[in-house]
């Protein structure tokens, strides 16, 4: 299958096939008359990725996963490595959260401020 045929199976895009295939995790054949050629296995593999990456990994956490993106990967017995990896960005995300929160209650605590400003009586 060409690009644009394995990027609406998936649900991408061919600029983010392009991108998965730059960074390893996919593979094409060229046709004769250059256009990226796909097997039906890209399927299964793209949709992995796009799992893997909606669960906040990055592209390199997903070469982790190499092994076993043909199939289910979910269902698979996960390795040391891949739970290390998903430790490690659990652990990143966490880090983003709670720098988040604390954006956020500085931003409401100087909001509440401004809001109490205007609703004092003027001296």
């Amino acid at each position: 299958m060409r690009i644009g045929e394995l990027a609406r199976a998936t649900g991408t895009t061919a600029r983010a096939l392009r991108h998965y295939e730059q960074a390893g995790l996919i593979s094409s054949e060229r046709a004769s008359n250059g256009y990226r050629v796909y097997d039906e296995t890209a399927v299964v593999r793209v949709r992995n990725i796009r799992s893997l990456l909606a669960v906040g990994l990055t592209l390199d956490d997903v070469r982790v996963f190499l092994p076993c993106l043909d199939g289910d990967v979910a269902a698979a017995p996960p390795s040391d490595k891949g739970l290390r990896v998903a430790r490690e960005r659990l652990a990143v995300l966490d880090e983003r959260i709670a720098a988040q929160m604390q954006t956020r209650d500085r931003l409401r605590t100087a909001l509440r401020d401004k809001t109490d400003d205007r609703t004092r009586p003027a001296p």
